[in-house]
């Protein structure tokens, strides 16, 4: 096994764990500051859940191997695409800003590839707008839509219940939503890196077929996730929590039962979205129910401002990063 290969897979352990923590907020934002769970409760279900999810599907990790590059990379383009990502990670924690990890990693290997290939042409433009940029226009409006949808029925259902009973009820219910979140995000966020490693490993030759996904790899991508959901990421969860909108336990469980919904429905269709995007618009939705102003909309507006630069700036970042290893390595 090759320096590069060995390199390869420790950056995309290391944007795994990024991933974790930076994401932990939309799993457990929403109960954590609706106070249905502890901070401690919260992260341990999140944990557990992410790797449960990383292990049952796969069908968004062959997408990311096979499905948006039409050429073999070489090694040092598939490390330049984490690195590329990683930074734009980074930087948008950094700055408390709950941007897409799936975007980053896929605007990063777009990047890349164009850099190392100089073309446009080996980019499966087709698989980049059914599997990308119609599931990052259509999952945020649906979450917006749903979250408001459900909010507006459950004013409707318990307008005449006293408002203790009603926290008390959705409190619990937030434990099996928050739950629901975190498994759908590991279905999703964890098969972005397996797909990476998976298209290294097949163009190192040590896997016959960049389609099969070794279990050892979901295991690790599914265990590094959790480790990074443990960690959590403070800043974003402050932002996702009560940024956005007041929330109360029947929000909390109204946006987090949408976000699982609208997930789960994405894997479904082997699409990486972004469960940031998601779970922000369900949020949205949910304060918009109660009424508009409830609804910070100048923070959304940074929000959906980082969600549109996701993609060309990590593209031109992977493509940095390509040109800056090649030029080191003397090709």
């Amino acid at each position: 096994m090759s320096v590069l290969i060995v390199c390869v897979v420790i950056f995309a352990v290391i944007f795994e764990f990024i991933n974790g923590f930076h994401d932990t907020a939309n799993a457990i934002a929403t109960s954590v500051y609706t106070r249905a769970l502890s901070v401690g409760a919260a992260i341990a279900l999140a944990a557990a859940m992410n790797f449960l999810g990383a292990l049952v599907f796969e069908g968004v990790a062959k997408t990311i191997s096979t499905g948006l590059v039409a050429t073999t990379l070489e090694q040092y383009v598939v490390l330049s695409t984490l690195l590329g990502a990683i930074t734009w990670n980074l930087f948008t924690w950094w700055r408390g800003i709950p941007s897409s990890s799936s975007h980053a990693l896929i605007g990063s290997l777009m990047g890349a590839t164009i850099v190392y290939t100089a073309t446009l042409d080996e980019i499966i433009w087709s698989g980049v707008l059914e599997k990308v940029i119609v599931p990052l226009l259509t999952s945020p409006i649906i979450g917006f839509l749903l979250g408001y949808s459900i909010m507006k029925l459950i004013h409707w259902t318990f307008a005449r219940v006293p408002r203790g009973r009603v926290n008390n009820l959705f409190s619990r219910l937030q434990i099996f939503s928050a739950a629901a979140v975190a498994f759908m995000h590991g279905t999703n966020d964890a098969q972005k890196t397996m797909g990476i490693i998976t298209l290294a490993l097949f163009t190192a030759g040590l896997l016959d077929s960049p389609e099969h996904i070794p279990f050892w790899v979901k295991a690790l991508c599914g265990a590094t996730i959790a480790v990074g959901t443990s960690v959590g990421g403070w800043k974003i969860m402050k932002t996702m929590g009560g940024g956005v909108t007041k929330l109360e336990p029947a929000g909390g469980f109204a946006a987090q039962a949408t976000s699982a919904a609208v997930i789960g429905l994405m894997t479904g269709l082997h699409a990486p979205i972004s469960t940031t995007h998601v779970i922000t618009t369900s949020v949205m939705g949910v304060g918009s129910a109660r009424r508009l102003k409830a609804v910070k909309w100048k923070i959304a507006q940074d929000i959906v401002l980082t969600w549109v630069i996701t993609l060309p700036v990590s593209a031109l970042l992977g493509g940095f990063f390509t040109v800056i290893i090649r030029v080191f390595a003397g090709g």
